[in-house]
């Protein structure tokens, strides 16, 4: 293969435009060659990489990322990659999108072109919502999280500021980029979301879990709530009464050489949970625990029901009060786990997330 269309992929993400690889002296024979042969396949229209490269790329947002960037370099004129598009650059864990599609936001009056699969977004940016990733322009997480509210509706949206408070954004900044969308469409929605979203959720699994307990209507639930009794503390994820919802997801028994969070065997990950909560349940209290197919997708009814049914068995034996257990609460704030960006490929968030 001709050297500087070597040298161009390099510098592109692997990839090359049919004009680029015209202009430095391959011949469109050759081109064609090289797709007919399967050396090369087409990302986008007109925009090529080595098929070998295209196929190693296992993860959803890995695969995604490489179209946008195909997209990118067929699009004339300043634009910065948004919504979805900008999440995968930003390690923002969000929900998939139902159709999949690569999303750029243009400098211009607020409105939409979708065509092919492509979003051109035409809405105005100030410099201060932008960053450079790996020299492409992107809208931060605190635009691109209120956007996917905008597109998506609640629930993505919810996901997408829960993530993005994760990661060191704030309610004031987040409300600093809505008072330039005010009169927006869905101005209102984006608001709600914000004042629903919590700092405190550690993954995607915890925000459905959350909007799956505040749906059954008994109140608003705790977020990381703790106890403390003879040397050891225990943090759960929900608190609803005297009932406890756990979500458990499938990369805290796997390795970290596999992408995983556990520092240990899965029979001592498993152990240590089944301590963990016989030490909560010992304090009158009951737990429920849900995994992917109870918070998303076919399974979420199903899931819904049974949650709801065992925190009604715990407020029936226990009551709801949970004065008694203020002695137990840990003085000392929480330890915020350091997990890495979501694992890609794992069974579970692959499915929903990326």
């Amino acid at each position: 293969m001709n050297a500087r269309v070597l040298a161009l992929m390099s510098a592109q993400w692997g990839l090359v435009t049919r004009q680029q690889a015209l202009k430095v002296g391959m011949s469109a024979a050759q081109i064609l060659r090289l797709l007919r042969n399967g050396s090369w396949t087409t990302v986008h229209r007109g925009v090529y990489a080595e098929s070998r490269y295209v196929d190693s790329l296992a993860s959803h947002a890995e695969q995604r990322l490489l179209v946008d960037r195909a997209v990118s370099l067929r699009t004339l004129g300043p634009h910065a990659f948004s919504h979805h598009s900008a999440a995968y650059l930003l390690d923002l864990p969000v929900l998939r999108e139902p159709e999949p599609t690569t999303h750029l936001t243009r400098p211009g009056l607020v409105g939409k072109h979708r065509r092919d699969a492509v979003a051109q977004h035409l809405a105005p940016y100030p410099d201060e919502q932008t960053r450079d990733v790996h020299g492409v322009c992107v809208l931060n997480a605190e635009r691109t999280a209120l956007d996917i509210v905008r597109e998506h509706g609640y629930l993505s949206g919810l996901v997408a500021v829960d993530s993005a408070l994760r990661m060191g954004v704030t309610k004031l900044d987040l409300y600093a980029v809505l008072s330039t969308m005010y009169c927006w469409p869905r101005s209102n929605l984006m608001r709600d979301v914000i004042e629903s979203a919590s700092p405190d959720t550690d993954s995607v699994g915890e925000t459905l879990l959350r909007d799956i307990v505040r749906s059954f209507g008994f109140g608003e639930p705790e977020v990381q709530f703790g106890l403390t009794a003879d040397g050891r503390s225990a943090w759960c994820d929900l608190r609803l009464g005297r009932h406890f919802f756990e979500f458990d997801g499938y990369v805290k028994i796997v390795g970290i050489d596999q992408g995983g969070y556990a520092r240990q065997p899965a029979s001592g990950v498993l152990w240590e949970e089944k301590t963990r909560q016989d030490f909560v349940t010992g304090f009158k209290t009951g737990v429920s625990r849900a995994t992917w197919d109870d918070v998303f997708g076919p399974g979420l009814e199903q899931g819904r029901s049974r949650m709801l049914r065992e925190f009604l068995d715990t407020s029936r034996r226990f009551g709801t009060d949970i004065s008694d257990l203020e002695q137990f609460r840990p003085r000392e704030p929480r330890r915020r786990p350091l997990l890495r960006p979501a694992p890609r490929g794992l069974v579970g968030w692959e499915r929903w997330a990326a």
